[in-house]
């Protein structure tokens, strides 16, 4: 008899003893990448399906992502996983069905990259109309190199180039690219970055369809011009770069023009400034032949300049009068004004109207004296309606506890044989109580 575990033991040896490193195509569905990176789906096809389970050490050799409704071919192990008592693939192989694997890869990374931004025209940069050195990076072996160089020198002979080797196929060789440009940008010697190399299949240029490829040629300060392979080549590389360049050769081409046109035409430039310099020189010589034709006499301008200064002065002595006379007149003015202000004159005044308010001031103190002796009278008449000794006049007396003389109000203050005083309308008694009555009480 069987356990549970013993038999499925048994099924887990018998399947994984059977089916080991076999091959087989179905649909991706229900696809998920947990934390651990380990890619978990379904396989299926039109009537059955089977777990499938590639470990991240496996899938991180993928060029291309898979996703759900893919076609794969994919080479695994069977095996069964106890806990649940289900066989699942453990693929360590997967290619799609129907388009290659790199040309996938490539869709993806240039969809991504693209999303990114990574190729929007207004973060690329203008190449340098004359750079003073040219970056190379590319294979010392290949015929990239010697092409570049050729035509270079053929069209600026005393260019100066700074190269950096680096494989261009093969496994490393992207992140050789990309360790070189960024020694490029950190020497920052070169005016412009040539990168590439010659023709091949997708796989001799996959080097350059690399992410880190792409990553360093954008974060590269120096303009970079990409030059991979043939005119109908095309790579991630190209999409990145500053500038994408046919070949190696059109690359060189563009970057540096060629020294003898600019030797012609700043020579052109040269006789057309020489020709308009004389041309000027010329213009100028006639203006000054025609203003001195045109300049009059020293001493008739002499002549002129007095008759002006003559009448200049006439004119300045007529004007000084009449700022003369209207003085004189300001001054008798003021002397009329001074003597009409004068101090005689405002102390009598002064002396009226201090007779006025002193009249004025006599009237309202007697007025005030008046009003307050009226305010006072009516005071004391009413202090002497409201004073205390009228009321005791007309036989009322004020009793009070001795000895604090507390005013007595009701009989409950005061008990038998305790002293009060009576206050009357003349003179007080000392009291003592020898009976309390309360009022109304026989």
């Amino acid at each position: 008899m069987y356990s549970v575990s013993r038999l499925t033991l048994a099924i887990k040896d018998l399947l994984e003893g059977e089916f080991h490193s076999f091959w087989v195509e179905g649909q991706i569905s229900n696809f998920r990448v947990p934390s651990s990176g380990h890619f978990y789906f379904t396989l299926k096809d039109e009537e059955s399906q089977i777990r499938a389970v590639m470990f991240r050490s496996r899938n991180t050799l993928l060029r291309f992502l898979p996703e759900d409704g893919m076609q794969v071919i994919c080479r695994g192990d069977l095996s069964v996983y106890p806990p649940r008592g289900e066989y699942q693939v453990i693929i360590d192989l997967m290619e799609p069905k129907g388009v290659g694997a790199l040309q996938l890869a490539f869709e993806a990374l240039k969809q991504r990259l693209a999303a990114e931004g990574l190729f929007d025209g207004d973060r690329k940069r203008p190449l340098p109309f004359l750079p003073r050195v040219v970056g190379i990076v590319t294979s010392p072996a290949g015929a990239a190199i010697r092409d570049i160089v050729k035509i270079l020198w053929r069209r600026f002979p005393n260019l100066e180039l700074v190269f950096c080797p680096v494989r261009v196929q093969g496994e490393g060789a992207a992140q050789e690219i990309s360790e070189a440009l960024k020694v490029m940008n950190e020497d920052g010697s070169a005016d412009v970055i040539i990168v590439g190399r010659g023709g091949g299949s997708l796989e001799d240029l996959w080097a350059f369809n690399e992410e880190v490829v792409a990553r360093a040629i954008s974060a590269s300060q120096i303009p970079v011009v990409s030059a991979v392979g043939h005119e109908i080549d095309f790579t991630i590389a190209d999409f990145v770069a500053d500038l994408r360049a046919s070949t190696p050769s059109a690359a060189a081409e563009i970057v540096v023009p060629e020294k003898i046109a600019l030797v012609q035409a700043v020579e052109g430039m040269s006789s057309r400034l020489n020709r308009s310099c004389k041309v000027l020189v010329e213009r100028t010589r006639e203006k000054i032949r025609s203003l001195t034709l045109q300049m009059v006499s020293p001493g008739k301008r002499i002549q002129e300049y007095r008759i002006r200064l003559d009448e200049l002065s006439e004119k300045m002595r007529s004007c000084l009068h009449r700022r003369v006379d209207d003085f004189r007149r300001g001054v008798t003015a003021c002397k009329e004004k001074i003597i009409w202000m004068g101090p005689s004159a405002k102390l009598q005044t002064l002396g009226i109207k201090l007779d006025g308010l002193q009249r004025l001031l006599v009237r309202a103190a007697i007025l005030l004296v008046e009003e307050r002796k009226k305010r006072c009278a009516a005071v004391m008449s009413c202090l002497e309606t409201m004073s205390p000794l009228r009321v005791l006049a007309r036989g009322y007396s004020i009793t009070r506890l001795l000895p604090d003389r507390k005013v007595l109000l009701s009989f409950e203050d005061v008990d038998i044989g305790e002293r009060v005083e009576v206050i009357l309308s003349e003179g007080l008694l000392e009291c003592a109580v020898e009976k309390i009555k309360k009022r109304g009480v026989p």
